[in-house]
């Protein structure tokens, strides 16, 4: 699969086409909005949605983990959907998938969503933390705008671009970066997207299955002083 390798900050960033990062320099896989337990909400609530999110969400995990040797994982907010998504097959889901991984780091960066779900439970192993998150010249959020000292990495908006042709157009997840901010897609199945126009300075790369490439004409210079 084709990747897009960003410098930023003085430090490297891989844009991956599954819709997450890979910070080489750490071993860390990044992801934003993965939003485990969505669908039982859903249904908790009597809407007839599908079953098996939460088993493709991990599966999407497990497959990067082991195509870039992964460390750690920071999910920059949204771990989980609702308090409904405290539901026993989405925990144990989660439970069976940590004791594969019992020794990867894991960070949640509190997002919106977290703050009425509440934090995941504690056997878990899940280092919670509220943004901003410091690590080296980066500043993880869940919140694109959220203050911070160092070149912010956010979530949070499900950022989707419209690519258009004579008479057809799709939409695409895509990752934002401007000068001082960016923001990762969705990582979660059934999470749904809100489609960005670009600001001026920000570049735009849109994911399909096994690339990501960037829109043509976005660009922006990087400040590496962060």
């Amino acid at each position: 699969m084709d990747k897009i390798e960003l410098k930023i900050a003085d430090d490297c960033l891989q844009l991956l086409p599954q819709r997450a990062v890979y910070w080489p320099a750490h071993a860390a896989l990044i992801v934003a909005d993965i939003h485990f337990g969505k669908a039982a909400a859903f249904r908790a609530q009597g809407v007839p949605v599908p079953r098996g999110t939460t088993t493709q969400n991990l599966a999407a995990l497990d497959d990067l983990i082991v195509a870039y040797d992964v460390q750690r994982i920071i999910f920059l907010g949204d771990f989980l959907h609702a308090r409904a998504s405290h539901a026993s097959a989405t925990l144990n889901a989660l439970r069976r998938w940590r004791a594969r991984n019992i020794t990867m780091q894991l960070t949640l960066v509190r997002g919106n969503h977290d703050a009425h779900a509440g934090d995941p439970p504690a056997d878990l192993d899940i280092t919670v933390v509220d943004e901003p998150y410091e690590l080296d010249s980066f500043s993880f959020c869940h919140h694109p705008h959220a203050h911070a000292r160092g070149y912010v990495v956010a979530g949070h908006l499900h950022p989707v671009y419209r690519l258009t042709t004579a008479g057809d157009s799709v939409r695409l997840p895509c990752f934002v970066f401007g000068t001082a901010s960016s923001v990762l897609p969705s990582f979660g199945a059934f999470t749904g997207g809100f489609a960005i126009t670009p600001q001026q300075g920000e570049r735009v790369f849109v994911a399909t299955d096994d690339s990501v490439f960037e829109v043509p004409g976005s660009t922006t210079i990087f400040n590496s002083g962060l």
